[in-house]
């Protein structure tokens, strides 16, 4: 048999034998390699998920009226922008599935073109969609502080993109890109510009922000609630742009049974209604980084606190991500993600190299935090 697509080990099972490691210390591991929120929602979000009766009828794909609307309204508090939610946004099962397929509904459309471009250092989805879409993965250049270099496009690639993916704030370096700048460059070259922005509520330096804010003209802004709402285990989130677009693939949508449970889009209207709960998870945040800071500068890193998102991109000493990672699940049991789980496996000359990193997701209550720099201050391990 001939062989075709073999799909590579899913990075974070890489780190297994770390945890079996860290696991061995007073107090066991303190994972903060998975961006996966450990607060719980708030307690209207889930008596919604509980009570909406909606668990008999096959729920709707694009999303209730009460789901849209509600998304609507989030997007016109937080950014100023007016978006129909008739025509403008749809519902999506989380967004890493939206991710993950969105190359292959635009194939379908633009089969004379082939490529994706996302940013060189990213969340490795993008790339991972264009693989199981069939596709070239074409990697961005980004600057010495990991923003996205649009203008470094060459023509060729330009020519066959189905979609420009950008990602602010970004994971994993918490970068904050130019969206203006970004929704120009593809209306310049007839390109999609989609725009991840699940971590906006979480932006430190300045409001947060979506392209949206530029007009909605070949962009599309991507939205969950896994990370503002704690909801990662209920998948709900919407994408909302460009009418034509969102109309197409809502129709490929249908067809394709994407469909968010009813209980988790009457979850989801209560956890879009609420700014509060967003609003005190973004300052535990911001503490909790703060700490991890402290935990890197203690293993010999000289991290920088990031424009945005939940992650602390911290340089390894020496520049060897894996010997860090060793050294921070040997001696404070905490579980990191090395850098060239986000990048390609070249990179250009001049350019700083992200495998020199790593990614510490600000994902663990603060005592366990605590735990792991007392570790390392005692001289643990």
């Amino acid at each position: 048999m001939t062989a075709g697509f073999v799909p590579p080990v899913y990075p974070y099972e890489r780190l297994n034998a770390l945890r079996a490691e860290a696991a061995k210390l007073a107090g066991g591991a303190i994972d903060c390699s998975i961006g996966t929120p450990c607060d719980p929602p708030p307690p209207q979000v889930v008596e919604a998920l509980a009570a909406s009766g909606s668990e008999r009828g096959y729920p709707a794909s694009i999303g209730s009226p009460a789901f849209r609307e509600a998304a609507a309204n989030w997007m016109q508090r937080r950014f100023g922008v007016g978006v129909d939610p008739d025509v403008e946004l749809a519902a999506c099962i989380g967004t890493k599935e939206f991710v993950a397929s969105l190359p292959r509904y635009l194939r379908l459309r633009s089969p004379e073109r082939d490529t994706v471009l996302y940013p060189s250092v990213s969340y490795p989805s993008y790339a991972m969609g264009a693989a199981l879409a069939g596709c070239r993965a074409v990697a961005v250049a980004v600057d010495d502080q990991f923003r996205i270099d649009v203008e470094s496009i060459e023509a060729s690639d330009a020519g066959r993109a189905l979609c420009l993916w950008v990602n602010t704030p970004s994971n994993p370096a918490g970068a904050l890109d130019d969206l203006g700048v970004a929704a120009a460059w593809g209306r310049r070259n007839g390109v999609l510009v989609a725009s991840d922005e699940c971590y906006a509520e979480f932006t430190f330096h300045g409001p947060p922000r979506s392209i949206l804010e530029h007009g909605a003209e070949g962009v599309l802004a991507v939205h969950s609630l896994s990370k503002r709402s704690n909801m990662a285990g209920v998948r709900a989130g919407f994408y909302a742009g460009d009418a034509e677009l969102v109309h197409y693939l809502r129709e490929c949508r249908k067809h394709a049974g994407c469909m968010v449970p009813g209980p988790v889009q009457a979850a989801a209207v209560a956890a879009w209604a609420d700014q509060a709960h967003v609003d005190e998870q973004a300052a535990r945040y911001r503490r909790r980084l703060h700490r991890l800071a402290d935990i890197a500068a203690a293993a010999g890193s000289q991290p920088s606190m990031p424009g945005g998102a939940f992650y602390l991109w911290a340089p390894a000493p020496a520049g060897d991500a894996w010997a860090f990672a060793r050294t921070l699940a040997r001696r404070a049991g905490l579980i990191v993600s090395p850098g060239e789980f986000y990048c390609e496996q070249s990179v250009p000359a001049g350019a700083r190299d992200p495998r020199g990193f790593v990614r510490i997701a600000a994902v663990q209550p603060s005592e366990r935090l605590d735990l792991a720099l007392h570790r390392l201050t005692a001289g643990v391990g």
